[in-house]
């Protein structure tokens, strides 16, 4: 797992963009007062992004992304370019500098970025060639709003881009477990330590779920899906809500209160990081698959699949299951997500704990265009085990 997979999934994505040695890696560096991206006269410096996580006042937790330079003309400039077009499916949002007068290239990826909802950030570096003037004139002939005049080499008006960043972030604030926990709830969690869990550790929704119900002050119960029996017998009432492994759903459906609302993490990642009603609508297209179809199962993290993998091994065999071994299914992981989506029957991509919203947002909003259903794990298990109307989503 890459460091923009782990820690900073949950955080807000600020991109910065701009022509190479417009001074990204210089205002980077400014802002985090760190000597965080390598700085040369040199084109090309940058390569792949750089990610930077750190707390701003105001703004909270973020993660900045430094990107290589959109007019990159060396050898291995396209596929820079390609991950700078990455950058922007995750950023939530974006600081475009404009270095030069030549800025149509640079006004092409503010409206790009716009019309991704990206929230942009119009900055002029000026490098003291005495153009800045003329910089900022072009633009406001070109672009609706503020523009901020910096040098990003001697720190100067960087508090400004900061009041900027904290005054257009994103209001949405969506929780794991949505309104319908309270505090005084009894929330049982049921959490297989199968072996693809960390040895010693909790997986990452387990540990944001916990976290996040502990804050709403609810009363939370965990047992492993042998101990359920023993569980709700010392419990002096029924859960409110138990949350389990999608893998576990069957057994645990089984052997709930009646009286208990159930879901999974993975269907609660599924509002949480993606569009819950895209998914329950993709997992409808499940029903008309059969042994020609071609199904793409898509996972966040990069990790070595062991024996009892869900994405791999468990999805796949309740498919063949139900359609044959002749269904193909192909697997991608981390960024290996295909631009070509049109030739698969179906979409089931993981819970994207390891991605930011806004990526996961991009890749529904892909499949949608190109017509191809997608669902999640939680809800493809649930719906091929016939419980998925049973089920308490929270979105």
């Amino acid at each position: 797992m890459t460091l923009q997979e782990t820690p900073n999934a949950s955080r807000l994505h600020i991109g910065i963009f701009g022509k190479v040695n417009s001074g990204k890696s210089t205002l980077l560096n400014a802002l985090t007062s760190q000597e965080v991206a390598l700085v040369s006269e040199k084109k090309g410096t940058t390569t792949d992004p750089v990610y930077k996580a750190m707390e701003i006042n105001g703004l909270g937790p973020v993660v900045f992304i430094d990107t290589a330079g959109f007019e990159d003309t060396s050898d291995l400039g396209i596929k820079r370019i390609e991950k700078t077009k990455l950058v922007t499916k995750k950023a939530d949002m974006a600081i475009v500098i404009f270095c030069d007068t030549d800025i149509d290239e640079g006004i092409s990826w503010v409206h790009s970025l716009k019309k991704q909802n990206v929230k942009v950030i119009v900055v002029v570096n000026d490098m003291e060639n005495n153009n800045a003037p003329e910089i900022v004139s072009k633009l406001k002939a070109e672009l609706d709003g503020r523009i901020i005049v910096v040098n990003a080499l001697k720190k100067h008006n960087i508090e400004e881009v900061k009041n900027a960043l904290i005054e257009n972030a994103p209001e949405e604030k969506i929780n794991i477990t949505g309104n319908s926990v309270h505090e005084n709830d009894i929330v049982m969690l049921v959490m297989p330590q199968d072996i693809q869990a960390p040895k010693g550790r909790l997986i990452l929704p387990q540990v944001q779920t916990i976290r996040e119900l502990l804050d709403k002050k609810s009363i939370v119960i965990s047992c492993t899906a042998e101990k359920i029996d023993e569980t709700l017998a010392a419990l002096h009432k029924a859960p409110d809500l138990i949350i389990c492994d999608s893998q576990v759903f069957k057994m645990v459906y089984d052997k709930k209160p009646k009286e208990s609302k159930l879901t999974s993490f993975s269907v609660l990642f599924a509002a949480y990081k993606g569009d819950i009603e895209s998914f329950l609508n993709g997992a409808k297209a499940i029903d008309s698959l059969s042994g020609n179809s071609h199904v793409l199962i898509a996972e966040a993290c990069t990790h070595a699949p062991l024996g009892e993998d869900i994405g791999r091994i468990k999805i796949p065999n309740l498919l063949r299951q139900k359609f044959g071994n002749d269904l193909s299914i192909k697997v991608v992981s981390g960024t290996d997500f295909p631009k070509d989506l049109a030739k698969y029957n179906l979409i089931i991509h993981c819970g994207a704990c390891m991605f930011n919203r806004k990526y996961m947002l991009s890749r529904i909003e892909e499949a949608r265009h190109q017509g191809v259903p997608i669902t999640n794990y939680g809800i493809a298990i649930a719906h091929l085990q016939g419980i998925l109307k049973f089920l308490s989503f929270l979105p």
